[in-house]
């Protein structure tokens, strides 16, 4: 039953805490867990941080400088 509660949280979650699991080599359960200890210590604040993670991984495809493009070619040498 727990199995069942966890991975469909996983799945709903927006995976910012598995994002950054991914970056720091850390387990993502650790990561939860640090993020929820802090937000008793800090008042609750970290989830307005981390819904603004959220929306930023949501669509990062928006934050990305556009010289970052692949080009199809060698030879297209548009800018």
């Amino acid at each position: 039953m727990i199995d069942k509660i966890a991975s469909w949280f996983e799945e709903q979650a927006f995976g910012v805490c598995e994002w950054w699991g991914k970056k720091l080599g850390i387990k993502t359960t650790n990561i939860r867990m640090y993020f929820i200890y802090l937000s008793f210590f800090t008042f609750g604040s970290p989830i307005i941080l981390y819904f603004i993670m959220a929306f930023i991984l949501e669509h990062k495809r928006y934050f990305k400088p556009s010289f970052y493009k692949k080009r199809k070619s060698v030879w297209d040498l548009d800018f």
